[in-house]
């Protein structure tokens, strides 16, 4: 089933929230311009770091991020679940995840403030996954991703034990470097890098792809969202949790990561005419010689 693709309502921007990649100059230039245009235009404009040293917590009505694909993860993150639209500006290489590039930016943004839409922007919603881990010691933790949970190896030059169990009932027990829970988006990030499935963004599904697997099973398995799987640590090596690329914590034997689809959806405003099968064609050179 697809998550599906809207021409946007009518949008009133009154505030909006700046998450910038402050390693690149050319992306911390561009926050300062939009800054001065907000003040022109009596526009709210955010820091995400003044949220965060301040303990704000804002309901913007666009999230504008300045770098590249890891940016924009970090902006979904900020959001917390909220369904507000995040604008990916390309400071970065061409990624699945920006979509306007920083000379269209104030364009956009002013049309947008007079309540004009551009004709070619389009809304998109993604599939995000909720994370609850179980630790023995007692420890609950629960997250959210765009792309990918990995639990995975800390020691180099061995392999970890991971049961899996698909709505309850055990699968297998994975012997294997990692393994890699993806949404559609993650499909290009981690889990492509492990010979996983390429799959649409608009698709709803999660891939479990092994990392490195020292068994006869090495294949992914693509399920219905409607699915839980759990992964729970066996054998008498820790593994580390990440998500959406970050190290999240530490995981013992008996610690358990139960991963489902989230109620919630990530929003993306894409302006122009490039989808995703075309930026999938630049990335891999499939056009004609």
């Amino acid at each position: 089933m697809g998550m599906g693709l809207a021409q946007p309502p009518s949008f009133q921007l009154g505030s909006l929230l700046l998450v910038v990649n402050r390693e690149r100059p050319d992306a911390c230039e561009a926050a300062i311009q939009i800054q001065a245009w907000g003040e022109k235009h009596k526009v709210s404009v955010v820091h995400a770091e003044d949220m965060s040293s301040k303990g704000r917590v804002v309901s913007p009505d666009l999230v504008v991020s300045l770098g590249g694909d890891g940016t924009v993860l970090r902006a979904v993150q900020i959001l917390g679940g909220q369904h507000v639209p995040v604008l990916g500006v390309n400071f970065g290489t061409l990624g699945y995840l920006t979509s306007v590039e920083p000379s269209q930016l104030l364009d956009v943004l002013e049309s947008l403030r007079a309540g004009v839409v551009p004709l070619e922007a389009r809304l998109e919603n993604r599939m995000m996954l909720k994370i609850d881990v179980a630790q023995k010691d007692g420890g609950r933790h629960t997250l959210r991703a765009l792309n990918e949970v990995v639990v995975e190896k800390v020691e180099p030059g061995h392999t970890v034990r991971l049961e899996v169990a698909i709505d309850t009932s055990v699968f297998a027990t994975y012997s294997a470097d990692g393994l890699i829970v993806a949404t559609p988006t993650g499909s290009t990030a981690y889990s492509l890098s492990a010979r996983g499935p390429v799959l649409s963004p608009q698709h709803r599904a999660m891939v479990l792809t092994p990392v490195s697997p020292h068994m006869l099973f090495d294949r992914s398995l693509v399920l219905d969202p409607a699915e839980e799987v759990s992964i729970t640590v066996r054998g008498h090596r820790d593994v580390t949790l990440s998500v959406d690329g970050l190290h999240f914590l530490a995981l013992c034997p008996g610690d358990e990561v139960r991963v489902a689809s989230d109620a919630a959806t990530a929003c993306f405003m894409h302006v122009g005419q490039q989808r995703f099968h075309h930026i999938l064609r630049q990335k891999f050179g499939l056009g004609d010689d």
